[in-house]
C-alpha cells in the first residue's frame, strides 16, 4: 500500500475541447456583403418609387382633365323635306366651359357654375356659340354643303360631373334622291390649345342609313354609304382602350384590386367579378334598359376607390379578409359599368350596329385591363416576397384612399 502522499491524484473532469478562437466556424463563415440579395433591394427601391408614383398619379387635379382630351357627341337624323331638298337635324352635346372658352367669350360666360347662369350665358351668346360650332361641324349632301341654322334654344345638362351644352342645329340640304351624306367635325382643334385631342362620336340615321363613327383630327369625315362594320369595330375598340387608359378613377380601382390580391387565384376571381359586373351594367345602360343619372354614378365611383383602399389597409391581415372582396368588387363593378356607359354617351335606338359598337368598346376596355394586370401583378407578387411589402403596399394604398375621398366630396359638391 502506497503512502498517501504518493497516491495518484483523481483524474480531472474531462472538459470539452474548444478550437482556438481564430479557427472557430463563426469566424470562418463568410460575412454577408451588401448586395448579396440584389432582387430584394431592387424590389424595395421599386416599391418606394411605386408608392411615390401612386401618390403623384392620384393627386387630384380636376381641371387637368380638360387639358388632355374631350369628347363631343352628335346625333344626326332626318328632319323632313325642305324647299327643293331635305332637312337634316344635328343635336350636339359639348362640354359647356370648353365651348365658351373656345368661342372666345368673356370669363363670366365660362365660369358660370349653376344651370340657370349657364342657360343665361348661352342665350346671351347664342350667335357667337352658333357661329363657332357651325364653322367646325359640317353636313354635305352629294358633295354640296348644307346650310346650317339654329333650330331651338340651347339647353344644359350634366354628363358625369361636367355640364354639357345641348345645341340643336338644322341643315338645309340641296335636293336629290338616293343621296350620300358627309358629316365632318373639327370641333375643339389642338390649335386652340384648350385640349390636346377631341373625339366626336357621331350617331346618324339619315335617308335609311344608320351607323356610328368616331371623328378625329386624323379622320374628320364620315360618309353614310358603304359597309362600315369592320371600321366600327376598330374605332370603338380604340375608344374603349383610351377610355380605360385615361380614366384615372377606373385605373386606380383596378390597381387597388391588384395590390389586395395575394395569389393568382385571387386576381383571376377578382378580375372576373369586376369584368362580369361592369359588362352587365354597361350593356344595360348603353342600350337604354337602365338609366342612372351621372350625378349619382360619379360620386359612388369615387367612393368605391376610397372604400376598397381603406378596407385593404384596415383588414389586410385579418382572417376572412377574402370573404368581403368578391361581393364588394362585384357591387362596385356594377357602378363602374354605368360610368363606362355614361362616358360613351350613346343615345340611339336598338340595332345590330349599336350592339357591335358596344361589344367593341367593351372588348377595348378588357384588353387594357388585362394588359395592366399582366404588367403590375407580377411586381406585386415579387414585392410580397420581400420585407418591403409591409410598408410599400400601405404606402401606395393610403394616398389612393385620400384621393378617393377627395373625389367623392368634390363630385358630390359639383352635383349638389
Amino acid at each position: 500500500m502506497r503512502p498517501a502522499h504518493l497516491t495518484e491524484p483523481a483524474p480531472a473532469a474531462q472538459l470539452p475541447r474548444r478550437r482556438p478562437s481564430h479557427l472557430r466556424s463563426s469566424h470562418l463563415r463568410p460575412s454577408r456583403l451588401p448586395g448579396r440579395r440584389p432582387t430584394a433591394a431592387l424590389l424595395s427601391t421599386v416599391a418606394a418609387l411605386l408608392a411615390l408614383l401612386a401618390a403623384g398619379f392620384a393627386y387630384p387635379a380636376p381641371a387637368a382633365a380638360h387639358d388632355a382630351t374631350t369628347a363631343a357627341y352628335a346625333g344626326v337624323e332626318d328632319g323632313g323635306a325642305g324647299d327643293g331638298g331635305a332637312e337634316v337635324v344635328a343635336t350636339l352635346d359639348l362640354e359647356y366651359d370648353l365651348l365658351m372658352k373656345s368661342a372666345w367669350l368673356y370669363a363670366e360666360a365660362y365660369e358660370a357654375k349653376d344651370r340657370a347662369a349657364q342657360l343665361r350665358q348661352l342665350k346671351i351668346n347664342a350667335d357667337a356659340v352658333t357661329q363657332y360650332v357651325t364653322e367646325r361641324f359640317d353636313v354635305a349632301r352629294d358633295g354640296k354643303a348644307c346650310t346650317p341654322r339654329r333650330a331651338r334654344d340651347a339647353d344644359v345638362h350634366t354628363r358625369g360631373t361636367r355640364p354639357f351644352a345641348l345645341l340643336t342645329l338644322a341643315y338645309d340640304c340641296p335636293g336629290g334622291a338616293g343621296a350620300t351624306y358627309a358629316i365632318s367635325s373639327a370641333l375643339f382643334p389642338d390649335g386652340e390649345t384648350f385640349v390636346h385631342s377631341t373625339q366626336t362620336i357621331v350617331h346618324y340615321d339619315i335617308d335609311g342609313q344608320r351607323g356610328s363613327q368616331i371623328l378625329t383630327a386624323a379622320e374628320p369625315t364620315l360618309e353614310t354609304t358603304g359597309d362600315r362594320a369592320s371600321h366600327q369595330i376598330g374605332e370603338f375598340f380604340l375608344l374603349g382602350t383610351e377610355h380605360l387608359l385615361f380614366g384615372i378613377d377606373h385605373i386606380l380601382f383596378l390597381l387597388l384590386l391588384l395590390m389586395g390580391a395575394r395569389s393568382l387565384r385571387d386576381i383571376v376571381l377578382t378580375a372576373t367579378a369586376f369584368t362580369a359586373a361592369h359588362s352587365i351594367t354597361f350593356m344595360l345602360a348603353a342600350t337604354g334598359a337602365v338609366h342612372v343619372p351621372g350625378p349619382v354614378v360619379e360620386p359612388v365611383i369615387a367612393a368605391s376607390i376610397a372604400a376598397v383602399a381603406i378596407a385593404d389597409i384596415v383588414l389586410r391581415d385579418r382572417p376572412g379578409n377574402a370573404r368581403w372582396r368578391l361581393p364588394t368588387v362585384f357591387l362596385f363593378g356594377l357602378v363602374h359599368g354605368l360610368g363606362f356607359a355614361g362616358a360613351l354617351g350613346i343615345e340611339e335606338s336598338w340595332s345590330w350596329e349599336l350592339l357591335l359598337s358596344l361589344l367593341s368598346f367593351n372588348v377595348g376596355i378588357e384588353a387594357v385591363q388585362l394588359a395592366v394586370i399582366a404588367a403590375v401583378f407580377p411586381l406585386v407578387v415579387l414585392l410580397r416576397r420581400t420585407p418591403a411589402h409591409r410598408w410599400a403596399l400601405p404606402a401606395m394604398t393610403v394616398p389612393v384612399a385620400m384621393v378617393g375621398l377627395y373625389w367623392f366630396w368634390d363630385r358630390l359638391a359639383i352635383t349638389a
